[in-house]
Parts: C-alpha cells; structure tokens; sequence
C-alpha cells in the first residue's frame, strides 16, 4: 500500500486528499481515494466544546457558568440546562462594566477579573452558590482563568 499525503501548514484548504493504492491480483491496481479534513481554530475550539459538553451539564443546584472570549469582548452565563434557561450573564458590553473600563482594543486580563466579580456578585445575590465551569473549549489561561478566579475569590465554589 502507497501512502501520499500533500500538506502544507499555511493552507487553509478544508480537505487534503489522500491516495492509496491497492493491488488486486485479478484486477490489477484500484486506486482508493480518502480525504481528510483540515480545520481551522474555530472548529477546532468548537469540537473542544461539544467534548467539553458531553461530560458537562448544568442542574438546578449545580448551574454551569459559560465562558465566551471574543477579540473584542468577554461573555459569560450562568445556565441551567435541565430547564433550558439563563440564571444570570455579564459581559464587557453592558453599560456599567463598558464604562468603568473603558476598553478600545478588546478585554483585558483586568476587565475579565471585573467581569468575574460582577457574576459572582449576581449568583450570590440570586442564591447560587456552587456552579460548574464551562470554559467554552478555550485553554484555562489568560483571561478565562482571570475570570474563574475572581468568580471564586468572590464566593462562588467549582
């Protein structure tokens, strides 16, 4: 069996073909074409999040807080996934986070440690105190381990 892979790491391509060759007595050579998938950072993160997902779900006494990073803001949700419905949220949009920070070039490790404050502080108020951590499939670094520490510094448990 010959195995041919073309592949460079600066495309971009969806699919990369692959050949193989098989050889068939009878028939001589069969040429057998597989292709495989190349994803780019989004996909990749949004598997992360549907393996994440399968393991990770929110309960009424135990709600899942949501992460979301973008390059320009910061969101995050507390769910109840039994009932299908939003507990609480922040982000860097609403108004009184956007103007006490004042952001022109996207959220800081500052702003996500404000916005990690300002949930906890909206879970408490409402009687949530233990939540499950979604990070969203993105690495636990940066801004969405400022976020979780400054929710758990500010009383909530995960």
């Amino acid at each position: 069996m010959e195995l041919l892979w073309r592949s460079s790491p600066f495309t971009s391509a969806a699919q990369i073909p692959l050949k193989f060759t098989r050889q068939s007595p009878a028939a001589g050579a069969i040429p057998l074409s597989i292709t495989a998938e190349e994803y780019n950072r989004r996909e990749n993160r949004r598997m992360k999040h549907q393996r994440i997902r399968k393991k990770l779900s929110g309960t009424t006494e135990r709600p899942r807080l949501a992460v979301f990073r973008s390059n320009q803001h910061l969101y995050c949700q507390v769910i109840d996934d039994t009932k299908m419905h939003t507990l609480a949220a922040m982000s860097t949009i609403q108004k009184p986070l956007r103007d006490e920070l004042n952001l022109s070039s996207g959220p800081t490790i500052e702003a996500a440690k404000r916005v990690g404050e300002e949930i906890a502080k909206l879970c408490l108020s409402k009687g949530i105190t233990k939540i499950a951590f979604d990070r969203g499939g993105f690495e636990y670094h940066g801004r969405i381990k400022a976020l979780a520490e400054a929710a758990r510094e500010s009383g909530l448990e995960f």
